[in-house]
């Protein structure tokens, strides 16, 4: 491919290479953070797919470990019903067995009220609710539309702003559905924006299949960013097709400072066949202790909470990291 072809459009003959290369250089880049939050979904959203019930009392020793580790956030458990997430049956259990430290959360997702007062009973200090930007994926996730859902969240929201409990806001598939293939960045804005304006401190755009790509995440993290502002969000990308820390990078530069991740990259998606699980949670902290960037994790300790679960399941870790680690 000639030179000539890569001149974007509008640039005049007489640019010549040597000026393209400084006029790219002279665009302003935007900074890494210096801080970035680490939300761990791993003990509810990495092991709600497992097909084996996973004991209580691993569950309890797995949180304790990551709470040790240093992670700021861990969302501990789904307060659904049985029926549809057998493993999770025991978030009572869990939420009343954990050591829960001073300055670490444990939200815990409450998808209808039945289950908000249930998480509060058992202490819950902190919930989310788990919305999605594919219509076709909320009525086979969540058996109502994308409409029918918002209103079944406001009535959580309500019961939880009365009870001063922050909600956090959960977007599924911003990057692409297995039923409906391409979501349009407008629709994930719209459906941000009214979570965000319902009461949603935060809201976390999730990537559930993993098909997105660095230009994928830029686009729609443009098109939400227009209506929530960027202290407001955070990233859950899944890592199917290996983009999940480039996918990171880009979110970052754009001003994201929260990321969620699970350890040994545990989960998946049971609504969406072939998925593999969320990113990484050692991987991301050694990319972004790589970039000078703070995290308060202590790596080591993080990847030990990682070997104890995948012996627990009786598999092998997803980490990139915790795979090298073990070879040095």
């Amino acid at each position: 491919m000639s030179f000539r072809r890569l001149v974007p459009v509008g640039w005049g003959a007489g640019w010549t290479p040597l000026a393209i290369l400084r006029q790219i250089g002279s665009l302003p880049i935007q900074s890494f953070p210096k801080e970035v939050k680490i939300v761990e979904v791993g003990p509810r959203d990495g092991l709600q797919n497992e097909k084996t019930v996973v004991p209580t009392d691993v569950k309890i020793h797995l949180i304790n470990m990551l709470s040790e580790a240093g992670l700021q956030a861990i969302e501990a458990t789904s307060f659904v019903s049985p029926k549809w997430v057998p493993q999770m049956a025991d978030h009572k259990n869990v939420m009343q067995g954990i050591k829960k430290y001073p300055n670490i959360s444990y939200p815990v997702l409450t998808p209808n009220l039945t289950g908000f007062q249930a998480a509060v009973e058992c202490g819950a200090k902190e919930v989310a609710i788990f919305g999605a930007a594919s219509e076709l994926f909320s009525k086979k996730n969540i058996n109502c539309s994308i409409d029918e859902s918002l209103q079944r969240f406001k009535a959580v929201i309500t019961e939880a702003k009365e009870a001063n409990i922050p909600v956090r806001g959960y977007v599924s598939c911003v990057l692409g559905c297995p039923y409906e293939g391409k979501v349009a960045p407008s629709k994930v804005a719209e459906v941000a924006y009214k979570m965000f304006s319902m009461g949603c401190y935060e809201i976390s755009l999730g990537d559930t299949i993993g098909v997105g790509t660095p230009g994928g995440m830029r686009d729609m993290l443009s098109a939400v960013l227009d209506v929530v502002p960027a202290k407001a969000l955070a990233v859950h990308c899944h890592d199917t097709y290996g983009q999940a820390l480039a996918n990171i990078l880009v979110a970052l530069q754009m001003g994201v400072q929260v990321v969620d991740a699970s350890v040994a990259g545990l989960g998946g998606c049971p609504y969406a066949q072939g998925a593999s699980g969320n990113v990484a949670t050692e991987d991301v902290v050694y990319m972004l202790h790589g970039l000078g960037i703070q995290t308060g994790i202590d790596l080591k300790k993080l990847t030990e909470a990682g070997a104890f679960i995948c012996k627990a399941l009786g598999k092998k870790s997803h980490s990139k990291v915790s795979q090298a680690i073990c070879k040095l």
